[in-house]
């Protein structure tokens, strides 16, 4: 059962059980969370589930999750972005802040590590509100 002032979080990735693994240690901490398995599939959550936070892949089945930022920023403005990937080139992480992502986190990915980027993010959106 969800709480109706939980936080909504969005994971996109193609790795199935990255998006089990992050979903139950999100829930724990009582987020709200939907998973996507590539773009179109976010497009579709996108659509009817509106995220406090985008958990974003950048190595998609469909595209890349870089060029996949510009339509979340424009259908869910509020959405903190925090893209996740295994592929951390300084290029890639300059694009990513270039194009609006909020934090930046590398694969492997670690619990303490997807914490504090959810904590950063969020703590700058109500610093913001206020």
């Amino acid at each position: 059962m969800h709480s109706a002032d939980a936080q909504k979080i969005l994971i996109i990735d193609d790795e199935v059980d990255i998006c089990f693994l992050l979903s139950n240690l999100l829930k724990k901490k009582n987020f709200q969370t939907q998973s996507a398995f590539d773009i179109h599939q976010a497009k579709m959550a996108l659509a009817h589930y509106t995220p406090s936070v985008v958990f974003l892949d950048n190595h998609l089945t469909d595209g890349l999750g870089l060029n996949f930022i510009p339509y979340i920023k424009e259908n869910c403005p509020d959405a903190k972005i925090i893209m996740i990937t295994a592929y951390d080139d300084k290029e890639s992480q300059e694009e990513a802040f270039e194009k609006g992502v909020d934090d930046f986190v590398s694969k492997p990915l670690r619990w303490d590590i997807l914490n504090a980027a959810i904590e950063r993010v969020l703590t700058k959106s109500t610093l913001v509100a206020e």
